[in-house]
């Protein structure tokens, strides 16, 4: 693996990562247009430190509003941290639950089958791309119309524990972006639209490390079945994971900008031709 084609990955996850356009597509297309194995130890290794470094990103973007939002007192910090960890239980609750089902029933007759082996297949991330896609275009136009729920600036208990179950939906699913069902959903729910978004940010960061952890146990595990020495990628993987944060900066001044403006809906529709460029990849036998 080249330092070219990890550049490229870590610019894709970086934008993609933190747009609401689902990173794990847009990576698992452009690992395959490279001619990469999305699988592999390697590819594991470089997922995990592009991850951590859009991670960083976020802190970085919202360190400031989270500060004036959440630690602004020490009746906010526990009001922000209960609904934080009420979103995230959720989450991984409606999450495993799914993912137990899907495994029960698409792996019935494969042992030691998991979800990740569905991850590198087109024909489920299209769907998830077009499923995305209408849940913010909904929200969108909805928005732009005057038509959605009142929009306050609290968040309720009730709203917190919605964002978190769509969060748990998100995860067996590469294409179905996080961070788009996350604030739609919060959108559609009644909360003010820079809200949602510091909040379904503040559930990646504590979402990120144990799913970074759950990769680099994969990683171990293929690494011990497989070998192989993967000390050179790990030192090319820094690179992917500055060069991620810095992409990740780039994005999120983007996603505000048009969350703000009016102009959620255009990722949705982004999303539905996404979509449909998958479709038509994995069609051409990709």
């Amino acid at each position: 693996m080249s330092l070219i084609n990890i550049i490229i990955l870590a610019v894709v996850q970086g934008l993609a990562e933190l747009l609401p356009v689902s990173s794990s597509a847009h990576v698992v297309v452009a690992e395959k247009l490279l001619g990469l194995d999305p699988s592999s130890p390697p590819m594991t290794l470089l997922l995990v430190m592009l991850h951590t470094g859009t991670m960083f990103a976020v802190i970085v973007y919202f360190w400031r509003q989270w500060r004036d939002t959440y630690f602004s007192s020490l009746p906010a910090f526990k009001d922000s941290a209960i609904r934080v960890i009420l979103a995230t239980v959720i989450t991984g609750i409606v999450g495993e639950a799914v993912i137990k089902v899907i495994e029960s029933t698409a792996f019935s007759n494969v042992p030691n089958a998991e979800i990740e082996d569905l991850f590198g297949r087109l024909e489920f991330i299209a769907p998830a791309l077009a499923a995305a896609g209408v849940l913010i275009l909904i929200a969108g136009v909805l928005e732009r119309r005057g038509a959605a729920a009142a929009a306050t600036g609290d968040l309720s208990l009730k709203q917190a524990g919605l964002i978190g179950a769509v969060q748990g939906l998100c995860l067996p699913f590469r294409g179905f972006s996080r961070s788009g069902a996350t604030i739609s959903a919060g959108m559609l729910a009644g909360v003010a639209k820079a809200r949602a978004e510091a909040f379904s940010f503040a559930l990646a960061v504590v979402l990120t490390p144990p799913v970074v952890a759950r990769e680099a146990l994969r990683l171990i595990k293929a690494e011990r079945q497989h070998g192989g020495d993967l000390g050179p990628v790990a030192l090319l993987s820094l690179v992917g994971a500055v060069v991620a944060f810095l992409a990740g900066l780039l994005a999120l001044k983007w996603l505000s900008r048009w969350l703000e403006g009016g102009r959620w809906y255009l990722f949705g529709i982004y999303c539905l031709a996404a979509a449909a460029a998958v479709t038509f990849l994995h069609h051409a036998g990709y």
